[in-house]
């Protein structure tokens, strides 16, 4: 496993962002684990995640791409954070740009914060976790609407690994429906895999009862 990957695992259980136990999702689904990006609340923070995702979305994306959207709310400061990394990181200025859940009709008008898409950018998507991909059926209309733009695809901190609508994963499910591209820093594998019976700052937070509870989530809302 790429020591990026070991590292932003760990920087997820050091934020109290991933958690174990029993959790009830949005989608109504009992979770052994649960993952809240809202709980990034500090400078160091949001600098490290904004490094931890400009890492994952140069391995995947390059740099052919202008603009880096994040979708109200949590994609707001993800993608602020992420451009700044970026320009740090590898040089390229990247425009940021967000929606909001309402059009504003006055000053800066419109329904965007941040820069205006313009025909011919290359976008690529920034969120915390998609679970269902109904976000996408919110964000990408909107994206498409403002100009005649390029999607290059989607990043995501965590792939939860489960079935979205049908029976494979969200991520899988977005590439089919949208037509673009959809990573994310780490799955649930690896997560599984680098914490599995291993002690990390002297707790052990995937033991043999959790991983027993992950591997039943798996087989009734795992991805084929």
């Amino acid at each position: 496993m790429e020591r990026y990957k070991k590292e932003f695992i760990e920087f997820m259980v050091d934020c109290q962002v991933l958690k174990f136990g029993e959790f009830v999702l949005k989608s109504g689904r009992h979770s052994p684990f649960y993952m809240n990006a809202g709980a990034y609340v500090t400078g160091v923070q949001l600098a490290k995640l904004g490094e931890s995702y400009a890492r994952a979305i140069h391995e995947h994306y390059g740099d052919d791409f202008d603009v880096l959207f994040g979708p109200a709310y949590k994609g707001i400061p993800l993608s602020v954070a992420a451009v700044m990394a970026y320009s740090k990181l590898y040089g390229k200025e990247i425009r940021y740009c967000s929606n909001r859940k309402e059009v504003k009709d006055h000053g800066d008008t419109g329904i965007l914060l941040g820069s205006k898409l313009k025909d011919g950018d290359k976008v690529v998507i920034i969120e915390d976790v998609t679970t269902s991909g109904k976000s996408m059926e919110e964000t990408v209309p909107i994206i498409r609407a403002q100009a005649d733009i390029e999607i290059k695809g989607l990043m995501v901190s965590l792939n939860r690994m489960e079935r979205g609508k049908g029976d494979k994963s969200a991520l899988e499910e977005i590439k089919e429906l949208y037509g673009f591209d959809a990573n994310a820093i780490v799955t649930m594998g690896d997560v599984v895999e680098y914490l599995y019976n291993k002690p990390y700052k002297g707790n052990i937070y995937i033991n043999d009862e959790m991983k027993a509870a992950i591997d039943r989530y798996y087989e009734q809302y795992g991805a084929k």
